[in-house]
């Protein structure tokens, strides 16, 4: 099999059509079909199911489709990583940051440093959350994810960077009882009404979770994964929200916001580094994910000294 061959197909697959693949490759139709012919007998499977209205790929196509797109893709970063080996790193990286936390506000940073050691590559940032995250980083669509840790997921890798405890994050008119610490017990954050992101985030799963434990009910006002939105809720004091204080300290920044650390028990959620489990990176990718975790390391010592460690 080679990649000529898969090529063809993946292209075919694209357009839906082998004329319309055929005009785009400038290839003869006969010539493209016997391609498609030729990986059906190697696989021995259909891969194409032809009609009037064009192809569609079989079970087995699709299979094929996947992977042949994961060995294009490195075959070009092959080609591209011996042009440039010896040189400056260059290429495209592609890197995902969790909305609702301290991640997202250090893109500026990111940007800018890449820019001054790296001049030749391209960032593309993004905001995801987990529920798509595992199969946009598998597939290589992305080459690394800076997130609340969800868990083990099959095919990825977590690099914890901090374990922080969650706090409650509301208006300085709130009206929270706190104990002797300055922390406020779980049951009394209880009753206050949240603005928390969708199930499928790992702060809400968290709070979930710690709320059924203590047999107290989530008192929900809404669902906000906007955070100038979420600014503006709380300081109408019409809810309050939970975070880590890194979030909290980045994304609600003025002093008269009451941030509390929850107590009885306490929460925590990781921030981790994601990435592929089984293909090998980029050398530019690779590159920034150093950088990206020395400026991590570098952030979070900064404000919370050995604490972050």
């Amino acid at each position: 099999m080679d990649t000529r061959k898969l090529e063809y197909f993946v292209r075919i697959v694209d357009a839906g059509s082998i004329t319309k693949a055929a005009a785009a490759l400038h290839v003869a139709q006969p010539a493209l079909s016997q391609q498609v012919s030729a990986l059906e007998k190697e696989l021995k499977q259909r891969l194409l199911i032809r009609s009037k209205q064009g192809v569609e790929p079989t079970a087995a196509g699709n299979a094929l489709y996947r992977h042949a797109q994961t060995i294009l893709r490195l075959v070009e970063e092959a080609r591209q990583d011996v042009a440039t080996s010896g040189g400056a790193p260059s290429g495209r990286v592609s890197i995902a940051i969790a909305p609702y936390s301290m991640a997202s506000s250090l893109a500026p940073q990111i940007v800018r440093e890449v820019r001054r050691r790296y001049p030749d590559i391209m960032l593309h940032l993004t905001e995801i959350v987990g529920g798509v995250l595992s199969e946009a980083i598998k597939n290589g669509k992305l080459d690394m994810a800076l997130i609340y840790e969800p868990g083990e997921i099959r095919g990825v890798r977590f690099t914890t960077m901090i374990v922080e405890d969650l706090y409650v994050v509301a208006s300085p008119e709130s009206d929270l009882s706190v104990d002797a610490n300055g922390a406020v017990p779980l049951r009394e954050a209880a009753k206050l009404d949240f603005f928390l992101p969708e199930s499928n985030h790992t702060i809400r799963q968290l709070v979930d979770k710690a709320l059924s434990e203590q047999g107290l009910p989530l008192r929900l006002a809404g669902e906000v994964e906007s955070v100038p939105s979420l600014w503006r809720l709380l300081r109408a004091n019409l809810g309050a929200t939970i975070l880590p204080r890194s979030a909290a300290d980045a994304l609600f920044p003025d002093q008269d916001f009451k941030v509390l650390r929850i107590v009885d028990p306490a929460l925590q959620c990781k921030i981790a580094l994601c990435t592929a489990d089984h293909e090998p990176m980029s050398e530019a990718a690779s590159a920034v994910l150093i950088l990206l975790r020395d400026m991590i390391k570098n952030q979070l010592l900064r404000r919370y000294g050995n604490d972050a460690a």
